[in-house]
């Protein structure tokens, strides 16, 4: 069902290869497999949502980000809003790829063992489509400012906010990267290989980014004037 997903996720292999080349080798082993991981967990807590539904289904979700920030795993949207050097970049890039490869292996798991996950995945991603790239990018923003304020919440030991925040972006309908990047994959692949998901997800990659940064931009910008 999912032939060629890899090609809708790197549709220029050699502009891969030439990121891979780039990446140390020692980044690669510290970055990679907490990211890969944290796509599972992730893609753990998409699982629940979709067969639950609901209320039940978002507050249950938190049992995947909550996972991630416990372990310490590299999470796409708990990573960029913290970027401060510019070798960050790599690494948050390297997050994003390793994110969207467990993502890609839980979904391959799921569409064979528990295929009934597959059409409420589709009616995710049929939603996502018809919003189109913008609505997504601003639905992202709030999904990111809302991770970053729980993520920072969770460093100092209160996972309240951390709890309540997964169900608050879920019954707000904001977008995740991450989690879309498990509802996309475990969609039929004929939807899943239409140019316009790409586009959807690369703005909501985008959006996410932005909200995760809001709050540092606005305090910056309020304490320069």
């Amino acid at each position: 069902m999912h032939n060629n997903i890899f090609f809708l996720i790197f549709a220029d292999t050699n502009l891969f290869t030439r990121f891979i080349d780039m990446v140390k080798a020692d980044m690669l082993r510290e970055v990679m497999p907490p990211a890969v991981l944290a796509g599972i967990c992730i893609s753990i807590g998409c699982v629940v949502n979709l067969r639950v539904g609901g209320v039940a289904g978002a507050v249950l979700f938190a049992f995947g980000l909550t996972t991630v920030v416990y372990y310490g795993m590299k999470l796409y949207t708990g990573t960029a809003g913290f970027i401060r050097r510019k070798g960050d970049w790599t690494m948050l890039a390297l997050v994003l790829i390793g994110n969207i490869i467990g993502c890609l292996l839980t979904a391959w798991l799921i569409g064979y063992a528990q295929p009934d996950c597959i059409e409420p995945a589709s009616s995710i991603l049929a939603g996502r489509l018809a919003k189109g790239p913008w609505a997504c990018f601003l639905l992202a923003i709030g999904c990111g400012f809302i991770m970053t304020t729980a993520v920072e919440f969770a460093r100092k030991g209160k996972m309240l906010p951390l709890i309540f925040g997964v169900p608050v972006f879920i019954l707000c309908g904001f977008a995740h990267s991450i989690a879309d990047a498990f509802y996309f994959l475990v969609s039929p692949t004929d939807q899943l290989l239409q140019t316009e998901v790409l586009v959807v997800y690369l703005s909501e990659v985008l959006g996410n980014f932005v909200g995760c940064n809001l709050y540092r931009w606005t305090m910056m910008s309020t304490s320069i004037s």
